[in-house]
């Protein structure tokens, strides 16, 4: 049996996609063969609490991947693995059998994937094996975007000024799909061979909701720059209507990338960053954040090992009440916008952007929940979970990370859900018990059949709340 030769393999990771992936594109360029790989890490996923709504999600996006690499003729060999430890051998054995002399992949930030990977180039390095980075989840990679003292920043708004400085200036028309390889007769997984290696990971289907591919994730941006992106910056903020991009769960798991939808939001804008538009420059204010939480987890190292930014709010004396917490999980708080919102991301795998602030603060701020536990519990349910911008969002919300909301500006979910919920259509789709009242009651109704009382008088707990971040501070 002749060993099939393969010049490079390129290791997928939360980069789904053949177009605009800087790694595939750059192994593609002298058509000498590419094997493409992606290693199903038991363990990460249960160190990371990965939902399985997201896992699915892999799993159809694998699907589609194996079928758009083998039409440029490169195989997608899908493997399990127990350990993370493991990944290096594995490479290695595919390196040994298939005579691979480069590795290619695109970079991750988080301090476990970061040491993973230094780990796997170091060896290889060592072995004269070529090994090339890219950054495909940014758009000015971390380490790049500093201060006048040369540090990074803290603060979003000083981070977004530099980082437009340095962004306007870029090249950003995205990679196009790679040439047609040589014909290689490896055998790739197969749709039984990856659906067996995930095994049951989804009680239900979410396929209507979120197809996988690149043209799904496609399709959702070029729908949202037409229809939605002008009217951004105001009806972001309803969770009733279909306003905002919903690519999020696509960005985790990379099967459309930062640069593809930056670059169609300026041709939408007319090439205006920060001026024209203000749906636009909003939209593309959020993707800044993104990058922003990036940058945070490898210049910030420790909030990925539990600690939060801000070193003097680890005192604070948070509270680790189970009944409340599981009341919080299962949507059973008596506050009807926060109830909604958690079954929301119960039924779907996803929540509303406003809504996710709303919830963590009443969870961190009324509740005095230890944030950790909440952002644990999102990682479990999302399916689009991507540690940075979960952390970073989460920390913001509990007033303990970088550009941390000030602990005594603490939304009131009532309020909240009046504002942007005034005729109570979101609360009603997920709260059938409170189909029947009238808006002016379904915000904070009434003891109703069926719906549990408040589980915390809002107004005493914020109270509270500011008081033991006031004595922290001084």
């Amino acid at each position: 049996m002749v060993t099939e030769v393969f010049h490079r393999i390129v290791w997928f990771r939360n980069d789904l996609r053949i177009h605009d992936n800087p790694a595939l594109y750059r192994a593609a360029e002298d058509r000498q063969g590419i094997l493409a790989v992606y290693f199903l890490c038991h363990e990460m996923l249960k160190n990371h609490g990965t939902a399985p709504a997201r896992v699915d999600f892999i799993r159809r996006h694998l699907l589609q991947l194996k079928t758009d690499l083998a039409e440029l003729n490169i195989p997608l060999l899908v493997i399990a693995l127990d350990k993370v430890t493991d990944i290096g051998a594995q490479l290695q054995s595919l390196v040994m059998q298939h005579h691979v002399q480069e590795l290619l992949f695109n970079a991750e930030y988080p301090l476990d994937e970061f040491n993973r990977d230094k780990a796997v180039a170091e060896t290889f390095r060592a072995q004269g094996i070529v090994v090339k980075r890219f950054h495909d989840r940014v758009i000015i990679p971390p380490g790049m975007v500093r201060n006048g003292k040369g540090e990074p920043y803290r603060i979003f708004t000083a981070f977004k000024n530099n980082w437009l400085q340095q962004a306007k200036v870029l090249s950003l028309q995205p990679l196009k799909k790679p040439a047609l390889q040589p014909t290689h007769p490896c055998k790739a997984s197969s749709e039984t061979d990856i659906n067996y290696l995930f095994g049951a990971t989804q009680q239900r289907d979410l396929s209507a909701i979120w197809p996988a591919g690149e043209q799904a994730a496609n399709k959702r941006l070029k729908d949202f720059i037409q229809y939605h992106i002008e009217g951004y910056q105001v009806d972001r903020d309803f969770p009733d209507l279909e306003a905002t991009s919903q690519l999020s769960p696509y960005l985790a798991i990379g099967s459309i990338s930062p640069r593809q939808c930056i670059a169609a939001a300026l041709l939408a804008n007319k090439g205006e960053w920060d001026s024209g538009n203000t749906g636009a420059t909003t939209w593309i204010g959020e993707l800044i954040w993104r990058d922003f939480y990036q940058h945070v987890v490898v210049d910030f190292p420790d909030v990925c090992k539990f600690h939060a930014m801000q070193k003097h709010t680890e005192t604070f004396p948070w509270r680790y009440d189970k009944k409340l917490f599981k009341a919080w999980c299962d949507g059973e708080t008596g506050i009807p916008i926060v109830d909604a919102a958690m079954l929301q991301l119960k039924t779907i795998g996803w929540m509303h952007n406003r809504l996710r602030m709303v919830v963590a603060m009443f969870l961190t701020k009324n509740l005095q929940i230890d944030w950790r536990m909440g952002e644990h519990y999102f990682m479990t349910q999302l399916i689009d979970g991507d540690f940075a911008a979960n952390n970073g969002g989460w920390q913001w919300c509990a007033s303990t990370g970088t550009d941390a909301a000030p602990y005594f500006r603490i939304f009131n979910p009532v309020s909240q859900s009046r504002r942007f919920d005034a005729d109570g259509l979101f609360i009603k789709e997920y709260l059938p018990a409170l189909a029947h009242l009238p808006a002016k009651l379904i915000h904070n109704p009434p003891p109703t059949p069926g719906y549990p009382l408040p589980i915390v008088d809002l107004s005493l707990s914020r109270k509270e709340t500011i008081a033991l971040f006031g004595a922290l501070k001084s």
